[in-house]
Formats: C-alpha cells, structure tokens, sequence
C-alpha cells in the first residue's frame, strides 16, 4: 500500500478480489489517514542556512554557500552537515533537486552497493545483480531474473532500515511473492525485520 502527495492511495501485489482490497482499506484506514496527513503538509520551498536535509535516518543542518560562478548548485556533506554551493544565499527546492539526487546516487554506489554484497555473504542468498533505478512509489524491487534495483533516495533509510531493505530483496531471490515462507526467510535472515518494517510502513512507500 502506498501513499504519496497528490496520488490515490495505491494498493500493490497479487490480485485480490474487490471485496478484500475494500477489507483490507478498511483495516488501514488509520494508518492511511495518518499518511494523507503527513504527506499532504506544505512543503518548504526554499532552502536557506539552517534548512534541513534527510540522510541516513536523520535531518542534517545545511548551510548555504554563496557561490556566483557556480552554473548549478552543488551539495557536499561534512562535519555532520550539509554545504549547499548555489548563486545566492536561498535556492528553491526545484532548483536544488537535481543536486540532491545526484548525492544520493552517489552515496549509494559508495554505501548501499558495499552492504548489499556484504548481505549475499551473510545470508548465502545471491542476486545476479544490483543497481539503482528512480522508482516511482517503492525503495527497491526484485526481478524475475534476480536483478536488484535500489532507488538512489534510499539513502535517506537510517543504515539499520536500509540493511532490511536490502535483506528483504534477497529473499525475493527465493521467495517472489510475500507468502509465508517469505517472511520465515526475512526473519532467518534479519531479527529486527518487524520494526524496520513498520518504519518502512510509515515513511508510506512500499518495499
């Protein structure tokens, strides 16, 4: 189940019946009211020293670096804090964008690939692959051929999340659907699965 700005909420798997994909809505209707609340919140278009940024599970301060020959705005993170490089002293959301994502692929090909070959180790589990891809409405997939896809912004997971997310995609490479035997292997595998989960659940986009 998904629930992003601006879009119905999306239910996503195997095909149900519409009697049960109303049951379970009604069942999630907290949560998704709570979701609708949170996504939906004004969004602060500018960014300006003491801003913040989410990365790795948590909200940096940024600082904001005037830099009038700079063409576009550049991020670099040091020091537990965020350097913004742009024209002025402010840049809007729209604008820092492109930047940010290009962080985040970054960060990932530095932390996410390194943790997902040390997960094959760990568990024996073995995808045939692993790279990012910009996904609309989830954090990662797995393919029928056991391709990984992790989505760049993955990166905003605190580490322990991610390592789940990352576990929970290996299993797919036995297990495709999210049937029992699934869940027995994710808790094989990872101990803390449940609370990630949730955490996952409440960020309100799918796995």
């Amino acid at each position: 189940m998904t629930v992003e700005r601006g879009r119905p909420v999306l239910l996503r798997g195997r095909a149900i019946p519409e009697a049960e994909q109303r049951q379970l809505i009604r069942q999630r209707t907290r949560w998704i009211r709570e979701r609708l609340k949170q996504v939906n919140q004004p969004c602060k278009e500018t960014f300006v020293t003491g801003s913040r940024i989410l990365y790795r599970g948590k909200t940096w301060y940024c600082q904001v670096q005037p830099a009038a020959e700079l063409s576009k705005p550049v991020i670099r993170f040091s020091n537990s804090r965020f350097f913004i490089q742009s024209q002025g002293d402010s840049i809007s959301r729209k604008a820092l964008k492109p930047a940010l994502e290009v962080f985040y692929r970054d960060k990932a090909k530095e932390k996410l690939l390194p943790r997902i070959r040390h997960w094959q180790r760990a568990t024996g589990l073995q995808a045939v692959s692993a790279r990012l891809f910009k996904f609309k409405g989830r954090w990662a997939s797995c393919s029928d051929d056991n391709t990984l896809e992790f989505h760049p912004r993955c990166m905003e997971l605190s580490p322990s999340v991610l390592d789940y997310v990352i576990v929970h995609e290996l299993c797919h490479t036995v297990e495709k659907s999210h049937n029992p035997a699934f869940w027995h292997l994710v808790e094989k595998h990872y101990s803390d699965w449940q609370r990630c989960h949730g955490e996952i659940e409440r960020l309100g986009v799918e796995v």
